[in-house]
Parts: structure tokens; C-alpha cells; sequence
């Protein structure tokens, strides 16, 4: 059984960096770090695939049952208030410029973005949340119906469970996938990076991960602490191309980058899961008030998330119409990465409250 701490500091400062990294790669910097920072999308899809069937997992554990309608409707008042507030700060733009295509509104309402138009339309990031979106449908309705036709029982101690086989399975048809369309359609260019099917296996490699850590704890445990330095090092080889090869200029990153990818963020995700003194180590490395500080923009960063293109469409404006003067990078990147991260945890902490306050009153959670 896995053990009774809280490891709420540890994966927020995981979100705080996998944010920090999405805001490098769309508010211009360097080109070294516009180039690098799209990797801090993967490691959200990883996060989320662990933190979201954990939330199953869990009431599965306790109740030896899931309700997917309670679950789903209690990640939508997570998700679109805060989703559908900000996008009309989007659509307004579009307006302003004369670019309205309801084609484009209703993909990005009913969360198809990715398979319509490639990116998102009204804001080109919310591809990854249609992503996202589709996982928790996917995963949550086929889990329950898993569950309830007795196909495996989670809890069976085996050496390989289906569970286990299924989601290796996916992980290899996803693969053989994303191989077959970047080769045999790579006019499709885009819709490459982000159709669903191309992309949620680092999704349910997060899931995976999380199967173990909920139902086979000591197992992964000693999987970990036997292997650790071997598996850091494989951790960190994978990721060495990232500085050097953007995704939008390389069918190695759109075919095997993606994968790698998700392998080294998931030996991190289980090297802060398993190892003890984590909390100690981070603060050693960077200090206990920066530590607390990513964390807390961790703790934000669906917000940061949504409305940091808007502020930096409302920068480039101003830069450009109202003071009509050129900034440096250098100079301009800290007053859009502190606007967008002080305007998220506002969002957070007062909106997404709101919302989530009433959610708790009326759909109350099974395993709070």
C-alpha cells in the first residue's frame, strides 16, 4: 500500500516547472528557450495522466466501484468556467481582426480543435486541453465498463495484470501510429502533433505509472531505488536532443521524441513518488522559498496556462500601437512571465475557488 504523505508540494512544483517551460517557448526569450520549452506540454500530459486516474484509483480502492459521471462532471468545473472566461478574451481578438470562423468557434467550444483546425483556433495552446478532455472521456467511461464487466480486477496482485498488458498495448499501437502518419501523411503536418490518437500515450504512460504506484506500490518502489542511478541517467540522455531539435522541424521528435519524452518525465514523476527525502533534496538544490514559490505557480498553472497568450498578444499592442517602441527579449520576458503568472493565480485563486467551491457543495467527492 502506498504511503500516507502529502505529496502536493512535490508534483506542483513538477507543474510549476512544466509551466515555466510552456511560458519560455510562447513569450520570446532566447531562441534557445523558445526552442526547448514546448517539452513542458509532455510533461503535463504525463502529470495529469498519473493525477487524473489516480483520482480513480482511489475510489475505486475505496469503494471497489467508480462513477464516471460524478468524476467527469467534477472535472468540468475545474476546467471550463475558467476555459470558456478567458477564450472570449481570444475570440474578441479574432473579431477585432476580422479572422471569425464559426467552424473555428465550435471546434474550440466542443473541444475538437485538434482534429478540425490543428492547433486551437481562438488561442493556438488549447490543443493539448482537447487532448486532455478526450483522455478523461476515453479513460474514465472504459474504465467504469472495464470495471463493472469484471475484464480485470485492479487489486489482482499478478505479475502481469490486463491492465498492465492493456495500456502497453496502446502504448505500442499509439507509437506505430504516430509512426504511420508522420511518414505516409506528412501533409497532415499539424493535426501530426496533435490528434489524440497520436498523442495520449504519454497520457496513459502517466496512467500507468499511477496503476503501480496505487495497486503495486512496493514493486515499484524497489523497481526505483534498485535501478536509480541507472534510471536517471536514461532519464536525462533522453531528454538532451530538446535544446537542439524543435518539434515543428524534425519527424524524429514528431515519431521517437515524443516517446522518449514521456519515458524520462515518468522516471522523474516516480523518482518524486518513491523517493523519501524529495522535499529535503529540492530544497537543497534551489532553496526552500523557491521550491514553495514553483509550487505555488504550479499550483496555478491551468491559468498561467490559458491566459498567458493573451498577455502577451496585449504586449506585443502595446509595444507595437500604443507606445509604438521595440523591446528587448531580455527586458520584456519578466514583465509578461510576472503578469501572466500573478493574473493565473488570481484566476485560481478567486475564480476557479468559485467554481469549485460549488462543485464541492453539490457534487461532493467520494474520496475527500
Amino acid at each position: 500500500m502506498i504511503q500516507n504523505t502529502n505529496r502536493l508540494r512535490e508534483l506542483d512544483f513538477l507543474r510549476g516547472v512544466a509551466i515555466i517551460l510552456v511560458l519560455l517557448r510562447h513569450l520570446p526569450l532566447t531562441p534557445f528557450t523558445s526552442k526547448m520549452g514546448w517539452i513542458g506540454v509532455d510533461l503535463f500530459f504525463v502529470l495529469s495522466g498519473f493525477l487524473v486516474s489516480g483520482l480513480l484509483f482511489k475510489e475505486y480502492n475505496k469503494f471497489g466501484n467508480i462513477k464516471p459521471k460524478l468524476f467527469l462532471i467534477r472535472r468540468g468545473f475545474k476546467i471550463y468556467p475558467i476555459y470558456f472566461l478567458t477564450y472570449f478574451l481570444y475570440l474578441s481578438i479574432k473579431l477585432v481582426k476580422g479572422q471569425f470562423l464559426w467552424k473555428g468557434l465550435l471546434a474550440d467550444v466542443f473541444f475538437i480543435q485538434n482534429y478540425i483546425m490543428g492547433w486551437g483556433y481562438a488561442y493556438v495552446a488549447t490543443w493539448s486541453l482537447a487532448i486532455e478532455e478526450h483522455f478523461y472521456f476515453f479513460f474514465a467511461i472504459l474504465l467504469y465498463f472495464a470495471i463493472k464487466k469484471s475484464f480485470f480486477n485492479l487489486k489482482f496482485n499478478s505479475k502481469w495484470s490486463y491492465f498492465e498488458i492493456v495500456i502497453l498495448l496502446l502504448l505500442i499501437i499509439i507509437f506505430i501510429l504516430r509512426l504511420y502518419s508522420n511518414y505516409y501523411h506528412p501533409e497532415l503536418k499539424e493535426k501530426n502533433v496533435t490528434m489524440t490518437h497520436l498523442r495520449m500515450d504519454s497520457l496513459l504512460f502517466g496512467v500507468l505509472i499511477s496503476y503501480f504506484y496505487y495497486f503495486k506500490n512496493q514493486i515499484l518502489t524497489n523497481f526505483f531505488n534498485n535501478n536509480k542511478r541507472l534510471l536517471i541517467i536514461i532519464a536525462v540522455i533522453l531528454l538532451m536532443f530538446t535544446p537542439f531539435i524543435d518539434f515543428e522541424d524534425s519527424i524524429f521528435v514528431r515519431t521517437f521524441g515524443f516517446t522518449f519524452l514521456y519515458i524520462s518525465f515518468g522516471i522523474f514523476l516516480i523518482s518524486f513518488l518513491v523517493y523519501q527525502n524529495i522535499n529535503s533534496v529540492l530544497n537543497k538544490m534551489f532553496s526552500e522559498r523557491v521550491v514553495n514559490f514553483i509550487s505555488r505557480i504550479g499550483l496555478a498553472s491551468y491559468s498561467i496556462y490559458l491566459i498567458h497568450g493573451f498577455v502577451a498578444v496585449s504586449f506585443s499592442f502595446l509595444r507595437s500601437y500604443v507606445f509604438k517602441i521595440q523591446v528587448d527579449p531580455i527586458v520584456l520576458f519578466p514583465f509578461t512571465a510576472t503578469t501572466s503568472i500573478v493574473l493565473g493565480m488570481i484566476m485560481t485563486n478567486y475564480i476557479e475557488k468559485y467554481f469549485l467551491t460549488i462543485r464541492d457543495k453539490f457534487y461532493p467527492s467520494r474520496i475527500a
